[in-house]
């Protein structure tokens, strides 16, 4: 049997990864294509970042903030806009 494992992203609990990715799927769907993410979500979502399997890639030269833009199939996604000016989408549903 699976065992749960807590998760916690910046000021939020989840009992389980399911749960956390659950609610950023929440969060990605407040937002529409071409927005910025708040500076409250943002909190949440660094902390995912740094959860994610290839956060030293795409945190690069650091994070100055997250947006909502397209992804492949019609589909949208979190973009990591670092402060070097790149950018690159973030899968919230690796951490």
């Amino acid at each position: 049997m699976a065992r749960k494992i807590a998760v916690t992203l910046g000021p939020m609990y989840f009992d389980k990864k399911g749960d956390a990715v659950a609610y950023l799927n929440a969060m990605l769907n407040k937002y529409d294509v071409g927005d910025r993410v708040s500076a409250a979500d943002a909190i949440v979502l660094e902390a995912a970042l740094a959860r994610h399997p290839e956060a030293k890639e795409k945190i690069g030269t650091g994070v100055k903030d997250f947006s909502v833009r397209s992804a492949e199939f019609g589909t949208k996604c979190f973009w990591v806009n670092r402060t070097d000016g790149t950018t690159v989408k973030f899968s919230h549903k690796a951490i």
